[in-house]
């Protein structure tokens, strides 16, 4: 039986848009990793380390918890 999974959530891309409309590339430049992975990352199809999410929550200048909410499995 497959384990049920939790919903990570994240608000980079008004984020983006807040700081001065920064690029997906840019931020990925920032932080090391390539465009594709941000895109990924933005539409919930990619779960980033949690040294990444840090990174880019540094980027924004930002609580974690302020680009990143997570919701666990119903039981």
């Amino acid at each position: 039986m497959a384990k049920p999974k939790g919903t990570l959530e994240n608000n980079i891309r008004r984020l983006r848009f807040d700081h001065n409309e920064m690029s997906q590339k840019e931020l990925a430049e920032k932080v090391g990793v390539s465009r594709q992975t941000i895109v990924a990352i933005e539409a919930a199809k990619y779960s980033p380390s949690l040294e990444l999410a840090f990174l880019i929550a540094d980027v924004f200048e930002t609580p974690l918890q302020e680009v990143f909410s997570y919701t666990p499995p119903k039981k």
